[in-house]
This record gives structure tokens, sequence and C-alpha cells, in this order.
């Protein structure tokens, strides 16, 4: 099919808006904490705007360079995902914070593997799938291997530890392999183990126990485990309907912790209201919309899986971030794609994005 002159305009416009929210909405969410950590209020909104520079030049690159070239890429993408997530975990090359190895630091810069591996995971899927999407049905030669690779690359990331991202990549996997045509008592055989280590997981770690249990109950403990929550709801309740304005958020100043990064979407809806964060949800759906039509119209295999891949893994992250944003589920450290402040995921989620746009010159769309 003849390459189109231009990507998919809805899309584009779309990333740019979400880009621009999250720009502003970091600075408003931190210049009070930067200053008083770092004596900038800048601090956070001058890497931000660093981030979305050098993430509109991937995108840029991404949509150049055609996306049938990445498959080639495949292997030596998974080697370098691979080691990296090995590297983390050695000091003094990974960077300890908070009890977790999940920071390269290179000079200034810090950069999670983690956020690489998702995007290589959904490279290698398409690849594999569009090869063997015949063989599927068969449980040895059809989902066995990228099975393998995920689980491979979920157990590094689990070491980190990381339960937010080695469940994303599970759940990537599983979609993606039944969307393609594998067999659901096939899939089910391997999810049944996969929820009970998920679950040995939570039980053996104490801090990822209080979280279901202030999941289920924040206010047995109001002023511990069920402390964030119980912030994010009173930021979204002083927000009303319309907000309270740019910049006037309250729960920012020393109340709700992680305001700038995962819980960034209570503060949009309490600046913005539920207008605010209505619209927001409207421009993910928005994108998972063109992504999925970018998908059933890509002009061969390894773009259509490729495309939904990428769409099911900024629809995944954005639902379980508004999820526990909002209570719905237990507190994970998974950010808001474009919004939330983070270098590592707003790049890579801004190369998710060219490469989908790069598909769309070539769909039907």
């Amino acid at each position: 099919m003849p390459r189109k002159l231009a990507p998919d305009f809805w899309l584009f416009g779309v990333a740019v808006v979400l880009l621009s929210i999250g720009v502003v909405m970091v600075y408003s969410a931190s210049a009070i904490v930067a200053a008083d950590r770092f004596h900038d209020p800048y601090f956070f909104l001058k890497k931000q705007v660093f981030w979305a520079l050098l993430g509109g030049a991937g995108l840029w690159l991404m949509l150049r360079v055609d996306y049938r070239r990445l498959e080639g890429l495949v292997l030596p993408l998974l080697i370098v995902s691979a080691g990296l997530l090995v590297l983390v975990l050695i000091p003094p090359v990974g960077q300890a914070i908070n009890g977790t190895r999940r920071w390269i630091r290179l000079g200034a810069v810090s950069f999670q593997p983690a956020e690489l591996a998702k995007l290589t995971l959904v490279l290698y899927l398409a690849a594999f799938i569009a090869e063997k999407r015949d063989a599927l049905g068969d449980f040895r030669q059809g989902l066995l291997p990228p099975l393998a690779v995920a689980g491979m690359l979920a157990a590094l990331v689990l070491a980190q530890p990381d339960l937010g991202n080695c469940l994303t990549l599970i759940a990537l996997t599983f979609a993606l392999l039944f969307l393609a045509g594998g067999r659901l008592a096939h899939l089910g055989l391997i999810l049944a183990p996969a929820v009970t280590l998920s679950a040995i997981a939570v039980w053996a770690a104490p801090y990822r126990l209080r979280r279901v249990t202030a999941f289920l109950d924040p206010w047995s403990d109001p002023r511990g485990s069920g402390f964030q929550i119980i912030q994010s709801w009173l930021a979204f309740g002083n927000g009303g309907v319309l907000g309270q304005g740019v910049g006037a958020s309250k729960q920012k100043l020393f109340y709700l912790p992680e305001s700038h990064t995962d819980f960034i979407f209570a503060i949009i809806g309490e600046e913005l209201g539920f207008v605010g964060a209505a619209a927001v949800v409207a421009l993910f759906a928005v994108l998972v919309w063109r992504g999925l039509r970018i998908g059933l119209r890509a002009p061969e295999p390894f773009g259509a899986y490729l495309a939904l891949g990428i769409t099911l893994l900024i629809a995944t992250q954005t639902l379980v971030n508004l999820g526990v944003v909002l209570g719905l589920l237990p507190t994970k450290g998974l950010p808001l794609p474009f919004i939330s402040f983070g270098g590592s995921a707003l790049l890579v989620t801004m190369l998710s994005t060219g490469v989908l746009l790069n598909i769309s010159q070539q769909a039907n769309v």
C-alpha cells in the first residue's frame, strides 16, 4: 500500500494536547515541593520540558523511519533490555531509591530499564505473532516461546522489585496473544499459576500487603497506609465540577504524596474539576480509539499487532493509574502516560506514539 503524506491527525493532536497538559500540571503540582527541596520552583518543570523535547525528537524519528525496520531489531533490543534489567540490580550501577533498584543513573539523567522492556516486549510479540499466528493454537510452538520471554522480563522487573510493571508485562502478553487467536484454555494454564505467584508476591512483602488492606479499608489506617488514597479523594472532592483553577490546589501543599508523578490526576481533578478530569479521560479514549483503528487497518500483520500492542500498553497503564488514583485498585507505582512526571516513561511513550503514527501513514484510516 502506498505511503500517505500525513499521519493520523487525531492521534497526533491528542498526543500533543496530553503532553501539553502534562507539562502544565507537572509544574503546577511540583512547584511548591521543588522550591522546598531544591530551592528552585522550576526544578521538575525543566526536567519535564527536557524529556518532552527529547520525546518529541524521538517521535519525529520514529515517524520518519519505516516501522518495518524495527522487526529486524527485535533480538538486539531483547538482549539490551534484558541486560539493562540485570545491570540495574547490580550496585553501584543500579540506583537504590526507597529500597528498590529501578533506575540507572547516567550523569544527571536517570533511566528506568523497565520502560524500555515494555516497548521491546510489544515489538517481540508483534514480530512473533506475525510469523507464527497459524501456530498459536499449539501450546508448545505458538504460546510457550512468547510466554517464556515475557516471563523472563517480568521476573527481572519483579526482582527490582516492581510489581506494577511486572503485572503490566504479563497482562500485555496475555491480552495480545488472546487477541491474536491464542486458545483461552491454554492461556488459562499459565494464568492460574501467574495469579497465584502474584498473590504470593503480595503476601510475602508487608508493604504490598498494607497497600491491599488500605485499598479495602483506607480509613482503618488514615495516617498510614490509607493516607495517600484519602488525600486523593479529598483532592477530587475539593475540585467539584469546575475545579479550583490551575495552581490553586491545596492537596499539593505537602498533603498528597507523589502529587506530580503517580497521583497527578488527583491534582487535575482538584484544579480542573470533574469537567477537566473527564476531558483528560476523553482524550485518552480518543487515543485508544485511533490506535485500535490503526491496528485493525494496518497493511500487514506485523504492523497490525504492533499497533494493537502499543495501544494496549498505553490503555493498560492509563486504566491502572486512574484506578489507583480513584481508589478502585490497590496502589501501584505506574505513571499516567504523557502527563506524569518521569523521563523514562515519557520518552518511551513518545517513541511508541511515533511508531503508531508511522503505521497510520500506511494504514487505511
